[in-house]
């Protein structure tokens, strides 16, 4: 029994003196540490790094993932009669779009029939089925609500009508032939970039604060916009460069119904009034530049003018590219509308040889019912450092690049 104890006694002399050291090896090299000093160095996170990275991540060009062709025509006759189906004028794009459609598609030898469904879903829904009695060969469809649009499309495909999405995906239907709009997740992953480059930029150093602004929950492309900007954000919040004083993170949350200024507006009068009384605001995702006009109302309103904020557009409106020169609102997006509309043109043009139609997307857009092919386009980052090259080709919005700005750039 005493044997017993000696053993006891010498394990937990030899336990006490192992207590006291620790050795490392790594290299070769063994440190020891003194038995009275406990670790207690911790690794710290380069928040700048963090944020430099996550932006980093955005690569150029499309998503667009293959190279390939549908041939959804068998052709039709020259001058046929074309159907466009656009939504309420909730931005400069839209509105731009209508004449642009109708003088290209003249100008190609058809007739077309280009509408704005004013007063929501019930209304493009008799646009449509109109459409269809008047007998268009190509729809071209800008959907209120991709997912509201089943019946009509239904009637189309019936009817042998091409179906093309335009710039918001038709969504819970295979009676739609191809989608073709700018990669509007890249919309995002751009908008996300520009957020942290502009914050670290001129915010100092991190953490930053700030809030999130997403798009109407009924518009497919709120979601790809969104998911884009937060594959670049949410890597900064889960390193804690980031801050979201109101803890309103998902998309559901920032949600903005109908696009409607007025609404992005009261939600973000109510963020500032709740979480940044003192506090200061680095930055603001805004999904386009009407709403990026309304956080910076808010911001106004609250007094947070001086804070400087970081905030992000898209749609190259007039009346934000001033506001960008004069670095009140630090970026947007171009998507030429042009461009857009003449890819549906040349579109049509093969449709109507029955030729095969280019397509570089065959596995990213589900409309939960299928895959619908996809011809995606590039957008380009504007800042006031590129916005007179960007613009160099349009008319329109190069004359709101000079200082002062043209009174026909505000708004």
């Amino acid at each position: 029994m005493k044997k017993l104890s000696l053993v006891v006694a010498a394990a937990a002399a030899g336990a006490l003196m192992l207590a006291g050291c620790s050795s490392t090896t790594g290299g070769g090299s063994t440190t020891t540490t003194p038995p009275s000093e406990a670790p207690t160095t911790t690794a710290t996170v380069d928040l700048a790094q963090c944020l430099t990275d996550a932006a980093a991540t955005v690569t150029s060009g499309t998503s667009g993932n293959t190279s390939s062709s549908i041939t959804p025509s068998t052709g039709f006759d020259a001058g046929a009669k074309i159907g466009v189906s656009l939504p309420q004028k909730t931005s400069q794009n839209w509105v731009e779009a209508e004449g642009m459609f109708n003088t290209g598609l003249t100008a190609a030898g058809y007739v077309p029939t280009v509408q704005f469904a004013t007063n929501g879903v019930s209304d493009q829904q008799n646009q449509i089925s109109a459409m269809i009695q008047n007998g268009v060969k190509v729809l071209v469809v800008g959907a209120v609500d991709g997912s509201q649009l089943g019946g009509q499309l239904d009637q189309a495909k019936q009817a042998g009508i091409t179906v093309i999405a335009y710039d918001r995906l038709l969504m819970n239907t295979n009676s739609v032939d191809m989608y073709v709009a700018y990669d509007n997740y890249k919309v995002g992953q751009l908008q996300g970039q520009a957020l942290l480059q502009g914050m670290l930029a001129s915010q100092g150093a991190p953490p930053f604060n700030i809030e999130l602004i997403a798009g109407s929950p009924d518009d497919a492309n709120s979601k790809p916009f969104f998911e884009g900007a937060m594959s670049v954000i949410q890597p900064g919040i889960d390193c804690g460069a980031l801050n979201v004083l109101s803890g309103q993170t998902t998309q559901t949350q920032a949600a903005t119904q109908g696009w409607l200024a007025k609404n992005a507006q009261t939600r973000m009068d109510a963020i500032l009034a709740a979480n940044y009384t003192s506090a200061k605001l680095n930055g603001i995702l805004s999904p386009n530049d009407t709403l990026a006009r309304a956080a910076l109302a808010s911001l106004s309103s609250a007094g947070k003018s001086d804070d400087k904020t970081v905030i992000t557009g898209q749609d190259s409106e007039t009346a934000s590219i001033p506001l960008i020169m004069q670095g009140t609102q630090y970026m947007t997006i171009y998507k030429n509308t042009q461009g857009l509309v003449d890819e549906i043109v040349k579109i049509i043009g093969l449709l109507q040889q029955g030729q095969p139609v280019p397509i570089n997307d065959t596995t990213s857009y589900d409309n939960g019912t299928k895959v619908v092919p996809t011809d995606l386009l590039t957008p380009q980052v504007v800042t006031a450092a590129n916005a007179a090259q960007v613009y160099a080709n349009d008319a329109t919005r190069l004359p709101c690049t000079q200082t002062p700005a043209p009174a026909s750039c505000n708004g």
